[in-house]
């Protein structure tokens, strides 16, 4: 099964994450309730078609009657990565930056789960592209306790010393639980419906969401 990912515009999420984390840890289990719920939606689930949390989230997508397509870009690499089993539709790449490049062209709303360097480097591209203007109305929403060490050093280091602006963090939001991520997701597509330049407007989620365990 391997088909070119050129179909209908449709609302997209890509959701990245470790290749490392089995079924039945607490953050496959997680990721899987991420991906249904916006299954649920009607959303695609994108993520690198891969084991750990890809598979998790492509088996969430697949485990909704009727939900969104899951779609798997997976990687060639000298330790040959199996894509997982929970794809409608595969593309397989050769290099990292044209795999990143399709993932941001297709995907609307970004989810990074727990990861390691892959993930983290999925994570800074995304981040890059919309700190430029190179991609707009994409949330970042960041996954987990993991994630708020790296956000008190990027507050407290690279900020405090004026190498990015604030204003860079406006569409990075972090969350703890599956329902926060979903919920927010499917607020933010809600929303982009009828508002413009929903992309300027992130500050509105960060006030009505404020002290329900989002630490940025």
């Amino acid at each position: 099964m391997k088909h070119h990912v050129d179909m209908e515009p449709k609302y997209r999420v890509a959701i990245f994450g470790s290749a490392r984390i089995s079924e039945g840890d607490d953050e496959y289990r997680d990721v899987f309730e991420i991906a249904r719920g916006l299954a649920a939606e009607g959303f695609d689930i994108v993520t690198g078609g891969g084991p750990g949390l890809m598979q998790a989230a492509n088996a969430g997508s697949k485990s909704v009657a009727n939900g969104g397509q899951s779609i798997g870009l997976n990687i060639r690499l000298p330790r040959e990565q199996q894509t997982n089993p929970f794809l409608d539709i595969k593309e397989e790449f050769e290099r990292f930056s044209s795999r990143l490049d399709t993932f941001m062209a297709l995907s609307d709303a970004v989810v990074v789960a727990p990861g390691g360097i892959g993930t983290m480097l999925e994570f800074f591209y995304a981040w890059q592209l919309t700190q430029v203007d190179h991609l707009c109305e994409t949330p970042i929403i960041l996954y987990g306790p993991m994630w708020a060490t790296l956000l008190h050093w990027l507050e407290t280091e690279v900020l405090a010393n004026h190498l990015f602006d604030k204003k860079d963090m406006h569409n990075i939001f972090h969350v703890r639980r599956p329902d926060q991520a979903v919920e927010l997701i499917v607020k933010m597509h809600r929303d982009r419906l009828t508002a413009a330049h929903v992309c300027r407007n992130y500050d509105q989620y960060r006030v009505e969401l404020q002290g329900r365990d989002l630490s940025w």
